[in-house]
């Protein structure tokens, strides 16, 4: 198990690009599943869930073919399983995917209940009474979804009792060869959905309202093939600035989006940044300014996104004044703020709120990551102490992070990967 070792006090200064988004890859990967047609998937991120992903296509019989660019090619004509094993499922919350792309084209599916990051409970039975309403005949039994449907899936108006991603992409994949029209209201809104809808509409799907929160689906007899690219990851691209502002430092992101960060930019506004966007670029200075502390809610896009809130608490520790951050979307997402303290952060949590009043400097600190987003607050943190940090677990950031160290020593981060 690696570690990363890290000696803070650098601002970070220069250009990085940024990956393709791991939350808009993994469906789309799924999506793949509902035509017989080749379909090549670009601009993939390199990272462990995208392997897993592939990994479970091959349990399926699907025969990837990636290329040195990792960009996927994938025939799922060769399918000769509909079960995905609990030995992939228990490390990437995501397999759910498949559900619903393998019982709308073969009418059977059997998936492990799905594992993942601890953060809270995220229930899977939206995903089932959803797919019920189409028809669908599941059972939930030795902790596995068993899934069938006689004929095709029937098309149906499904209001999602919770906003969620994962429901709503399992739901709009179904339902592109379900017969006849469905309509899923209380849709996600997220930028992954919308990129899915557009794959799923690139490969002939009859979609419309994504982005929005009713989406309408209406069934066609069979799907193609086509070449997609994966949207840029906001997600990190939002993880970047914040270190830059963090440590005062200075940076340009290039292959990303602006246009889907607004609520993330306008808090770095908020701690004194100055930003510049262009159409795929985006620049932050500090101008060698201590960050402001900022007071931010978390709640589905187009709000504040819950996987950048843990980042800007590292920012808050290291800010001028108080700032109060409040999670409204996952309980148990604030395992970092033990770690922190340890490093001489002030922060204290009351209910779904952390309080956090700034210090000039944390102090380095053997710390531990218990989440894929705690890991990166964590690195942060370690960029702004003084002193020797070591981030163990770092699993937990390889699932989401493509290269995280070489893209901080490109921005003149001190940080090295180092065997536990």
């Amino acid at each position: 198990m690696d570690k990363l070792l890290i000696q803070g006090g650098v601002s970070l200064k220069g250009e990085i690009r940024i990956a393709g988004a791991k939350n808009s890859a993994l469906p789309i990967l799924a999506a793949t599943l509902l035509t017989h047609d080749t379909v090549k998937v670009c601009n993939l991120p390199h990272l462990y869930d995208i392997t897993t992903m592939i990994e479970l296509m091959g349990c399926l019989g699907v025969e990837p073919i990636i290329d040195e660019k990792l960009n996927v090619e994938i025939n799922s004509s060769s399918i000769k399983h509909f079960n995905a094993p609990y030995e992939l499922v228990k490390t990437m919350r995501a397999s759910i995917l498949v559900l619903g792309p393998l019982l709308t084209r073969y009418g059977q599916a059997e998936v492990a209940l799905p594992g993942g990051c601890a953060i809270g409970s995220r229930p899977v039975n939206l995903h089932i009474s959803a797919l019920q309403a189409m028809g669908a005949d599941i059972t939930v039994e030795n902790g596995y979804i068993k899934a069938s449907v006689k004929g095709k899936l029937k098309g149906a108006h499904i209001f999602m009792d919770l906003v969620t991603v994962t429901g709503t992409e399992n739901v709009m994949m179904a339902a592109t060869l379900a017969e006849g029209q469905t309509i899923i209201e209380n849709a996600a809104r997220e930028p992954e959905v919308v990129d899915l809808a557009n794959c799923l509409v690139a490969m002939g799907a009859d979609i419309s309202g994504q982005g929005g929160d009713t989406i309408v689906i209406n069934g066609v007899d069979e799907l193609h093939g086509c070449t997609y690219a994966v949207m840029p990851d906001r997600i990190e691209t939002g993880t970047y600035l914040i270190a830059a502002a963090a440590t005062r430092g200075r940076i340009k992101v290039k292959d990303t989006r602006p246009d889907i960060l607004e609520s993330v930019l306008s808090k770095l506004e908020q701690a004194g940044a100055e930003i510049k966007i262009g159409e795929n670029w985006i620049e932050l200075d500090m101008h060698g300014q201590r960050p402001r502390a900022v007071s931010l809610r978390t709640a589905p896009y187009p709000a504040f996104p819950t996987d950048m809130q843990a980042q800007f608490t590292a920012l808050n520790c290291v800010a001028k004044g108080s700032g109060s951050i409040t999670e409204t979307v996952f309980e148990n997402r604030f395992m970092h703020v033990h770690e922190m303290n340890r490093m001489g952060a002030s922060i204290r949590v009351e209910g779904n709120t952390v309080i956090v009043d700034g210090v000039e400097a944390l102090k380095g600190a053997p710390v531990m990551a218990t989440d894929l987003r705690a890991s990166a607050s964590l690195i942060i943190a370690g960029l702004v102490s003084e002193n020797e940090t070591t981030v163990d677990r770092i699993y937990h950031i390889d699932r989401g992070y493509e290269c995280i160290e070489e893209k901080l020593q490109l921005l003149g981060a001190k940080i090295r990967r180092i065997p536990s």
